[in-house]
């Protein structure tokens, strides 16, 4: 056909030798053919019509609504229109014609088959079935482990009377109710120190497997697997060039990799500016369907009938992965035993000289993402998933049911879910650079969505307290209340916590009355000892060369976490007026969306950290 040279070819059999994908593949990923120049190829050479650039209208929808989604999806095939009496089905895997007819035959008899384009397949599919599959989308994850049921009067008379018992309470007994609290702020202080000791002592650890020794996964039978990447965008029609020049450093082959824009109806600015930008073959876009309630998990439910991997990832809009990220997952997965079901990558910042929110946030993720997450999944207790850098086998996401569209924090629920089926997540040694939040009103509002979704995630596990228990076992349903209550109460207490620094300066306390003398030493020495261990551990959470110069900034975080305590109070009248309200976080607004420049020298000293033994 003259579509390509002898060297194409030579160049796409070599890479088809090494990935195992279809030929056709192969030229398409790379850029060297066009879908409608392959869809013309297969069908002369299968002998098969090409199928019309439209389809017979919508009088033949009903069609499309008698071939099941599920059916079409798999078999990439659907109904196209009617000729001389039989149906003709559309696909763009006409080698899989005897498969796909042998399916077809019980809804529509004998049928012709034509050839079709995958973005034509799959648009039919989405124009047809797009509404009842957002709809299923709104209801994947199992009804007693999902929080769509908390909304209405139940839940918001319960809150008000929970509050206004505890106001009725501090106006009958302030000081006794003080002092209890207090003491309670203490001991939610003390238990969250001693987690983070324990899991700083586990992190450092040897793995028990290192990359090095794992096979790579080329050496499988079928070459590497496809591995899907959901992006999900909402208003965001700048991000297009940034985003493809980030993704594009991704070193995996292309014909293997499947990264999905996932955008809602109607965000027209983003849908726009997609369109027009010049999207390589292997970054396609998927237009999530009208539908309520408008929240990131709902349209990843939607867009995983439409993912081709066997592994499925997600990245956030500004998200700068490692080169080598993909290919450090896919040979995990492979040497790992079947119950490993998620791969958690590290997060760290390109802009955290941006000021001193963006200083304390950096820190504060080096602290959770290198010294917490890995101590905890190292001790075999629940993990609490970040949104991004995520990996799943998608047989194993897919059982669970998948993202609970209502939780705002669907990635910590997904992580309780994951173990509570008996599945295992694990830290991967690998970064993702992403954007630091680094003004204070859209802290608190990034952070009141996490911690409304942490209230209701650890309010849906623990409605059945002996069913988690039994799930869970004894150490892990302790360390889910403990991390997810340790995550409420702590900003919730904190002003208490402080209110003990009057007795410094000989100002009554009310905890004073409730204590002797011995008792008041040892809360001083366990303000001082908590005090120690914050600094210590933050200090060996910034021990990575890149992250070093910000231990001149500790003194710094005393001042940040109080945003915490005002991030909670919205986040209570948010669970009380609209708990599954997506509060937005704003891309490129803190430092840009991370120039090659900065990205180059952050991932230099990653690098070479990472080559460093327990870096």
């Amino acid at each position: 056909m003259g579509a390509l040279d002898r060297f194409d070819l030579a160049r796409a059999l070599i890479a088809q030798r090494e990935t195992g994908a279809p030929l056709g593949e192969t030229l398409l990923a790379r850029g060297i053919i066009s879908a409608d120049a392959l869809a013309d190829a297969l069908a002369t050479q299968f002998r098969r019509p090409r199928a019309d650039p439209r389809p017979d209208g919508r009088a033949r929808d009903d069609l499309v609504r008698q071939f099941p989604a599920e059916l079409a999806l798999r078999l990439g095939a659907v109904p196209w229109s009617r000729r001389g009496g039989r149906v003709v089905i559309a696909t763009s895997r006409p080698e899989d014609a005897k498969a796909i007819l042998r399916a077809a035959a019980p809804h529509f008899g004998q049928c012709h088959l034509a050839v079709a384009t995958r973005a034509e397949v799959e648009a039919r599919i989405a124009a047809v079935h797009g509404p009842a599959l957002a709809r299923l989308a709104e209801c994947r994850a199992p009804g007693d482990q999902t929080c769509r049921a908390m909304q209405g009067r139940s839940v918001t008379v319960a809150m008000i009377g929970l509050l206004a018992a505890a106001l009725g309470a501090l106006s009958l007994w302030p000081g006794p109710v003080v002092a209890g609290l207090t003491l309670l702020a203490v001991l939610v202080a003390v238990l969250n120190a001693g987690l983070r000791v324990a899991a700083a002592i586990a992190s450092r650890r040897p793995a028990p497997r290192r990359f090095a020794s794992i096979r790579p996964a080329r050496e499988a039978r079928h070459g590497p697997p496809i591995v899907t990447i959901f992006v999900p965008l909402h208003r965001e029609p700048d991000i297009a060039g940034p985003l493809t020049r980030r993704l594009s450093r991704i070193e995996y082959p292309r014909e293997r990799l499947d990264i999905c824009l996932v955008v809602e109806e109607d965000d027209q600015l983003t849908r726009a500016a997609l369109e027009a930008a010049s999207l390589p073959a292997w970054i396609r876009v998927i237009v999530v369907p009208d539908g309520q309630p408008r929240t990131k998990p709902r349209a990843m439910n939607y867009a995983l009938n439409f993912a081709r991997g066997s592994i499925v990832g997600i990245y956030d809009a500004e998200d700068a992965p490692a080169p080598d990220q993909i290919r450090q997952v896919v040979a995990r997965f492979h040497a790992a035993p079947p119950d490993l079901a998620c791969l958690q990558g590290r997060l760290d910042f390109y802009n955290p000289e941006r000021n001193w929110i963006a200083r304390c946030f950096t820190m504060e993720y080096a602290n959770w993402f290198r010294l917490v997450l890995p101590g905890i999944a190292r001790m075999g207790l629940v993990v609490p998933l970040g949104g991004t850098t995520l990996f799943f086998r998608r047989d194993l996401l897919e059982e669970i049911g998948a993202w609970d569209a209502h939780n705002v924090t669907e990635d910590a629920d997904l992580g309780v879910r994951l173990a509570r089926r008996g599945y295992r997540t694990e830290i991967i040694d690998t970064t993702t650079l992403e954007e630091a939040n680094a003004k204070p009103l859209a802290w608190v509002k990034q952070r009141s969505r996490w911690i409304k979704g942490y209230l209701l995630t650890w309010a849906v596990h623990s409605r059945q307290p002996l069913r988690l228990w039994r799930e869970l076992g004894p150490k892990r349903a302790l360390g889910f209340h403990l991390l997810f209550l340790g995550a409420l109460l702590s900003p919730a207490l904190l002003p208490l916590l402080w209110s003990l620094g009057l007795l410094s300066f000989g100002i009554a306390h009310p905890v004073a009355a409730l204590l002797p003398e011995a008792g008041m030493t040892a809360l001083v020495a366990a303000m001082i000892s908590l005090l120690v261990v914050d600094i210590a551990a933050t200090l060996v959470s910034l021990s990575a060369p890149h992250h070093r110069p910000l231990r001149k900034w500790i003194f710094l975080l005393p001042l940040y976490f109080p945003l915490a305590t005002l991030a909670l109070v919205k986040a209570i009248a948010e669970v009380l007026r609209s708990p599954f309200h997506w509060d937005k976080t704003e891309h490129g607004a803190f430092g840009g969306t991370g120039s090659a420049e900065d990205i180059a020298r952050l991932e230099g000293l990653l690098s070479r950290a990472a080559a460093r033994p327990g870096a």
